[in-house]
């Protein structure tokens, strides 16, 4: 009884009263990509296949929350992988395994998901909100759609599938959540994409825009010195530690922006096995994060997330990021919001972002080399015209531990959107990723967009 009865007290400790003072947002980090011993192997010599506890990582998800915990992390997803009845494992096992964790590290929220095998397509996090009904939902959801969950002769590996999932999440209350993971890691090139492609993004997101909403901008599996983000062709690599629908200005992202999608980006661990194990992955927290500008509340940081008030970083480049695109009257917005403004009216962009005190989970105190602005505006058959501004050390402000930037420019005659990014590195853009590279000195961070709309 103890174990159905969790997670109503999960939600009665994030409950505040309506007569209460509501706490202050504030940023809350998280990793919504990782991986327990619940991402089973199979053993197919038997029928149906036989999971194999721990085949594709070693760690309890009691273990990963304390070390999420110990990076800094205020949430986390927990994410296995599936396979043929898959949801059984996830219902019968992972589940149970959550509420330990829970009890075990209360000072972490964890929420329940996995990695969703998309039909005709790859990887999805799959984010269920806390409740009564988790356990259930997301047994349903694997059992009746996942892509890696039935068994041959039966197949679900058509694109009208997935369509089919995204209108059947879109009617549950409460809604999940979901981000396609690693987008062009099947890519053969640049431009050249594999099993996730624009159009698929754009048809998810038109399907169920308040479910799927956005994608991994970087993509976890960093710490591997051959393949980052295990994008193991050579001809397609991360830029920047972030996969190249992100990394690339007037690329697909900036693309699917123009065209006015609130479609966001995160950045996630996808941890299996550490490196100091043998593997190929970062903990959770320990390389990348994704800041939420909420509540220390389980609702309120997947409101955040639905709403794009958030940040990607890797390596701790940055812990706090404000982002404000105002008017001459004084009218602001910021990040997932929107500005209206008359087409050619002055728009005054200042971005502020602070550098920890502390030294990075590599023991190091990383300096911000540059900082560029970049404003997109739907252009000339579909291609989106970009704007940007490079800033500096020497011309950065300094406010104590905050630096910040500022660009007056006219508003974009038909609409269009503000974003920044920043590095470490000296590189005017993110270069493709080589193998032999050290993550550690190549750190970067994304925002994610304001709107502009004009009449």
């Amino acid at each position: 009884m103890r174990l159905f009865l969790l997670p109503l007290l999960v939600l009665s400790a994030c409950y505040t009263p309506a007569h209460a003072e509501a706490p202050a947002r504030d940023w809350q980090p998280g990793d919504h990509h990782v991986h327990s011993e619940w991402s089973v192997d199979w053993d197919r010599g038997t029928t149906p296949p036989t999971p194999v506890r721990g085949g594709d990582s070693r760690y309890t998800r009691t273990r990963n929350a304390q070390v999420a915990q110990g990076n800094g992390l205020v949430w986390m997803v927990h994410t296995d992988h599936g396979g043929p009845g898959h949801s059984v494992v996830n219902r019968d096992h992972a589940w149970p395994a959550l509420q330990e964790a829970r009890r075990a590290v209360p000072g972490l929220i964890q929420y329940y998901g996995m990695e969703f095998d998309v039909p005709a397509a790859e990887h999805a996090s799959l984010i269920i909100a806390p409740g009564p009904e988790e356990r259930e939902q997301l047994f349903v959801i694997e059992r009746d759609y996942s892509r890696g969950e039935p068994l041959p002769p039966a197949t679900r590996d058509q694109e009208s599938q997935m369509l089919d999932a995204l209108a059947y999440l879109r009617r549950l209350d409460p809604l999940p959540l979901m981000f396609v993971n690693h987008p062009s890691r099947t890519a053969s090139g640049f431009g050249r994409w594999g099993e996730v492609e624009p159009r698929e993004l754009r048809a998810w997101h038109d399907a169920a825009p308040k479910v799927l909403v956005g994608m991994e901008g970087a993509p976890g599996h960093q710490a591997t010195t051959e393949h980052r983000g295990l994008y193991r062709d050579a001809a397609a690599p991360t830029m920047g530690g972030f996969d190249q629908m992100t990394a690339q200005v007037g690329g697909v992202w900036d693309t699917m922006l123009a065209e006015g999608r609130r479609f966001w980006i995160t950045a996630t661990s996808d941890s299996h096995v550490n490196l100091r194990d043998g593997g190929r992955d970062f903990d959770p927290g320990q390389y990348s994060k994704t800041y939420v500008w909420a509540r220390r509340d389980a609702g309120d940081i997947l409101d955040g997330l639905r709403q794009g008030r958030m940040f990607a970083v890797t390596g701790d480049l940055i812990d706090a990021l404000e982002l404000h695109v105002s008017d001459a009257g004084g009218h602001v917005a910021t990040l997932g919001d929107t500005l209206t403004l008359a087409p050619g009216a002055a728009m005054q962009v200042r971005l502020k972002v602070r550098q920890p005190a502390a030294a990075n989970r590599h023991g190091q105190h990383s300096t911000l080399r540059h900082i560029e602005l970049i404003v997109g505006e739907p252009g000339v058959d579909g291609v989106p015209r970009m704007q940007t501004r490079r800033f500096v050390p020497a011309q950065f402000q300094r406010d104590g531990d905050w630096l910040s930037v500022a660009w007056e420019l006219p508003a974009p005659s038909h609409g269009g959107f503000v974003r920044v990014r920043g590095s470490s590195t000296g590189e005017a853009v993110p270069l493709p990723d080589v193998a032999g590279e050290d993550p550690w000195q190549d750190l970067w961070f994304y925002s994610n967009p304001v709107f502009i709309e004009t009449h």
